[in-house]
């Protein structure tokens, strides 16, 4: 589409990775299947295996195929970056670029509210390698430095966190990062390109699990790295290295989501809006965890460097019995209970975020509860959660007038 930063985003989201000239005038770009790609001549070969490091390159079906190729290019344009690397899973989206930049003897820091299996990794399979880790503060902001080492590669960021929906001042760490010569690596799954771009407040490379809402239909795994100039091809050698593939139809599936992220996305932040403020009002509800709400600590920052929320976040009970929790849950008729987010449905789920932080605690009055706020209606959506409440209240009262009767 030639100079695409002319247009505006929603535009951009229809055209990017789409050339209807060499697809024979087909709307979308084919799903490519390929393992084996054939070459001509023996220069041909050769020329291609030395640039298959570089951007949309046939060279062997590992590398990717054109289906990818169209994948990465419109991500890479939508974030700022130079190029984009399309992978299985999120995590692996996190894990390839750390391992790019660490090896034995390095130092990692990485913000203690991270998507849990990122901490299983450091914790096990890097600190097995002899890589150290050390977990920071959400809030820490420029702080950050006084944290970082001479062997310190890399700092990870996640904002808003995926649990708990802490804040990160991401200008401040990325100057402090970049003036002591660190990459900065953040995940970006919960805003996408839309609502905030990392690259334009000093970060070097921005992450994604395509499975959420760039996929957006909750039946495609992938992961997406998007890398400035310089650390884009020490990246791409260490994701092909780790044999790190995407399937071409989920690359193809990626992409039909792309088309409609902006309307889903308005939707998903207008039904979760709605929600939190219902939840509010709730008795039950000791506090909202949604950083575009006023009165969440981490809104000042949100409002300063966001253009606009997801359709996901939390919410802390106040002090009720487990299996009263359990009794509300187990009766939602629309609210699915599923480890992932992002698609046209909407979740609900228990989770434990004290069980993972080591350098904060994460202090609740009661039961911790994320919400993702699908495309149903919100009004059935709050009858749905209303008569969950109602459970909840039952089975707490019975529990009370238990531990009342008995001797």
């Amino acid at each position: 589409m030639g100079d695409s930063k002319k247009f505006k985003q929603d535009t951009r989201l229809g055209h990017l990775g789409r050339d209807t000239k060499a697809q024979r005038g087909a709307v979308n770009p084919p799903v490519v299947h390929a393992s084996t790609i054939l070459f001509e001549t023996v220069e041909g070969f050769e020329s291609a295996q030395r640039a298959r490091l570089d951007k949309a390159r046939n060279y062997y079906g590992r590398y990717g195929t054109t289906t990818a190729f169209a994948l990465e290019h419109a991500v890479a344009e939508l974030e700022g970056g130079y190029g984009a690397i399309a992978v299985p899973t999120g995590l692996a989206a996190i894990v390839g670029p750390l391992m790019a930049l660490a090896a034995a003897g390095d130092h990692l820091l990485i913000v203690d509210a991270v998507y849990w299996p990122v901490r299983d990794v450091c914790d096990n399979l890097f600190a097995g390698l002899g890589i150290e880790t050390t977990y920071y503060d959400p809030a820490i902001g420029a702080g950050i430095a006084d944290l970082i080492r001479p062997n310190t590669r890399a700092i990870l960021l996640e904002a808003p966190t995926s649990l708990t929906f802490e804040m990160q001042d991401v200008p401040a760490i990325a100057t402090a990062a970049r003036a002591m010569g660190v990459t900065t690596v953040m995940d970006n799954t919960w805003s996408t390109p839309l609502c905030f771009r990392p690259m334009e407040h000093g970060v070097d490379i921005v992450i994604h699990a395509g499975t959420k809402y760039i996929v957006g239909h909750a039946d495609a795994m992938l992961g997406l790295v998007v890398a400035s100039e310089p650390l884009f091809r020490p990246v791409r050698h260490t994701l092909m290295r780790l044999g790190y593939a995407v399937a071409p139809d989920d690359a193809y599936l990626a992409l039909r989501g792309l088309r409609t992220l902006s309307v889903r996305l308005a939707r998903h932040q207008a039904t979760g809006l709605r929600l939190a403020r219902w939840l509010q009002g709730r008795p039950e509800v000791e506090r909202v965890l949604h950083p575009a709400l006023p009165d969440d600590p981490g809104h000042a920052l949100w409002r300063r460097d966001w253009s606009g929320a997801s359709g996901l976040f939390g919410l802390v009970l106040n002090p009720v019995p487990e299996h009263a929790v359990t009794a509300m849950l187990d009766g939602m008729e629309l609210f699915g209970m599923g480890a992932s987010w992002g698609g046209y449905e909407s979740l609900i789920l228990r989770v434990r975020p004290e069980k993972a932080r080591t350098a904060t605690r994460w202090d609740a009055a009661g039961p911790t509860l994320r919400i993702h706020a699908g495309l149903e209606d919100p009004d059935d959506l709050i009858a749905d959660l209303e008569a969950g409440f109602a459970r909840l209240a039952k089975a707490a009262a019975a529990a009370g007038g238990a531990r009342r009767a008995s001797p």
